[in-house]
């Protein structure tokens, strides 16, 4: 793999370290807040579900039975089956999406089908879905943007991925979130060679998410040094 020397005092960036790898996505080095995501997308689901439920309740308890089959497959990592075939007969995040067209359910169908297929290497599809998303609230316009940074930047078009992570990182004020995407955003750019850019993403890390229970800000100082700022 391309490697980039910024100093030979400190270690190298390399395009997996910018870590838009998926098995280095965000929800998997932060598992916790996974619970936080699929929260606020149930919560969407089950919104509409008590406010329809006595124009279409047999056809919505069956989006929320096989949305929630399908979800038990993608926290299991088993994206293919959650997207396809979760099992007992429930339709995977595809069906849902083309079912439920419109509604909450289809909407989040997109988001995770957008994601099993980030998992999955097939960026094409993962891009196609994830923009398909409507997210809503705090968190999931910043996954969604994050989500397609790196799908672009696995594509190599690392224009489209700074863009995309810098949305990700102005869309919400959660501290892990906002601090991961200026990270990437910072390394893509040093990456580049762009150091001033990547300069002003570690600063505004450091300055306006601080949180000492996160490794991002907590190392924000050794990325602020290899973009130059300590020379």
């Amino acid at each position: 793999m391309a490697k980039r020397k910024v100093s030979p005092a400190v270690e190298e960036v390399t395009v997996q370290e910018v870590g838009s790898a998926p098995a280095q996505s965000f929800l998997e080095k932060y598992p916790n807040l996974l619970l936080y995501v699929v929260g606020a997308i149930g919560l969407a689901v089950g919104g509409w579900w008590l406010y329809k439920s006595m124009i279409v309740a047999p056809k919505q308890k069956e989006a929320v039975a096989a949305m929630w089959h399908a979800q038990q497959q993608f926290e299991r990592d088993s994206f293919r089956l959650a997207l396809e075939n979760p099992g007992g007969g429930f339709d995977g995040f595809l069906a849902l999406a083309d079912k439920f067209s419109g509604t909450p359910a289809g909407n989040s169908a997109n988001y995770y089908a957008g994601i099993c297929y980030l998992q999955m290497g097939d960026f094409d599809n993962a891009i196609a879905y994830l923009e398909k998303f409507d997210g809503e609230g705090d968190l999931l316009p910043a996954m969604k943007y994050g989500a397609l940074g790196d799908a672009w930047s696995e594509k190599g078009d690392y224009g489209k991925a700074l863009d995309l992570y810098e949305k990700a990182a102005d869309a919400t004020k959660n501290s892990l979130l906002a601090g991961y995407y200026l990270k990437k955003l910072g390394m893509l750019n040093e990456y580049q060679g762009n150091k001033e850019a990547a300069l002003k993403a570690y600063e505004r890390l450091h300055r306006d998410f601080p949180n000492p229970s996160s490794q991002d800000w907590r190392e924000v100082e050794k990325y602020i040094y290899r973009a130059g700022a300590g020379k």
